[in-house]
């Protein structure tokens, strides 16, 4: 418990006026409550929470896990229009673990950071198979399933289960940083440590759906990242960042590194009427079972690929200008380094089919299997071409 020196007294310290006296008692108070911040959240909620989510309606484990892992690292916004379009091919677990993986991951083509996908899909199989459809009721036999982490298994507790469970999304790491002033970036073990204790803290033991989505309201539409609205916030008057007058120092930035430059090459093959010729990638790695031209890092490279195993003169190729990409480690420059043989081509049939992971596509319409979304565009402006 804090000591508070008495007004006027001296004890190994300043004098305290009466009025910073009583601020500080307040204040300690206020802050030293466990009912405070959820109660605020919880009336703001009433009035100013979002309620008309698509993943807040018909709130079960599998909606609520799905929204969870698409929100990751993404805003609700482009959330939305994919996750609708999933729910409908998928409405269910057990429609997701029965489900191809190029059905999976085309319905992500688009929302980036394709191991989510996979770990998704995994996870799904892993329920059906191990735990008869039904997710865990508890946050250690969720934690145990491939893709979900602390915050969403806390998650899916509280906002399908009404489990008291505390969460650290983004969100609610940013107004639990400033409230508390937590100094550091929350990627660092002792920030985070610190951050999951306030969580628990505050997360009360009634109203825990409507709690979490209060908290990640909050940080989505008021307690933003770079124009905080402190004037409209319920937790204003406790938040230490602001009475600080630094709420954008919290939280923490990650440390700055320079991001490296990859230039790939790309063997971008063509036939008449319309299709193009390419190879599923490996699990691992960027863009993992995702469908791509196969890629070198070399010029020269790729054009003996394309001569080799597609028969066409490596030196007929074309360079298109490259395209550009950005990755959270580095920037990807592909080149595509174009091949094109036309129906009545001998090597039109030249490709051995039978190579692993090489498959003739039609252009139009796209591919429905995983593609990145910088391939998909390319592929859309080779179908332009070939109209």
């Amino acid at each position: 418990m804090a000591v508070i020196p008495r007004v006027g007294h001296y004890t190994k310290g300043p004098i305290v006026k009466k009025e910073t006296l009583h601020f500080i008692a307040k204040l300690y108070h206020f802050m030293s409550s466990p009912d405070h911040i959820a109660d605020a959240l919880l009336n703001w909620f009433d009035r100013h929470g979002r309620k008309d989510l698509p993943w807040q309606q018909d709130r079960t484990p599998y909606r609520v896990w799905v929204s969870e892992i698409m929100l990751q690292q993404t805003q609700v916004t482009t959330v939305i229009p994919y996750y609708q379009r999933f729910m409908t091919a998928l409405p269910s677990v057990e429609d997701l673990a029965a489900a191809p993986e190029d059905t999976v991951l085309h319905l992500w083509t688009g929302l980036g950071y394709y191991a989510r996908a996979r770990n998704l899909h995994r996870c799904a199989r892993e329920i059906y198979r191990e735990h008869k459809g039904q997710f865990p009721t508890d946050l250690a036999g969720l934690e145990a399933l491939p893709g979900i982490g602390r915050s969403t298994a806390g998650a899916i507790l509280s906002l399908a289960m009404h489990t008291r469970a505390p969460i650290l999304d983004g969100n609610v790491k940013r107004v639990l940083a400033r409230y508390h002033a937590v100094e550091g970036w929350p990627g660092q073990r002792a920030v985070s440590d610190q951050l999951w204790r306030h969580a628990e803290h505050h997360t009360p033991q009634e109203r825990v759906a409507d709690f979490t989505q209060a908290i990640m309201d909050l940080g989505a539409t008021c307690c933003t990242r770079s124009q905080p609205n402190c004037s409209s916030c319920p937790l204003h008057d406790g938040c230490m960042g602001r009475q600080r007058g630094r709420q954008r120092d919290f939280p923490g930035r990650k440390p700055r590194k320079e991001i490296p430059l990859r230039r790939r090459w790309l063997a971008v093959v063509t036939r008449s009427p319309g299709e193009v010729l390419l190879e599923k990638r490996p699990v691992s790695g960027i863009w993992g079972g995702l469908w791509a031209p196969p890629e070198f890092n070399e010029e020269a490279a790729a054009r003996a690929w394309i001569q080799d195993i597609v028969g066409l003169p490596g030196e007929d190729c074309r360079i298109d200008a490259p395209f550009h990409h950005a990755f959270t480690h580095f920037k990807l420059e592909a080149h595509p380094v174009r091949a094109h043989s036309g129906t009545n081509q001998a090597d039109a049939t030249a490709v051995n089919i039978n190579a692993e992971g090489l498959q003739w596509f039609s252009l139009h319409p796209p591919p429905a299997v995983g593609l990145p979304a910088p391939v998909l565009r390319l592929l859309i402006k080779l179908d332009a071409e070939t109209l």
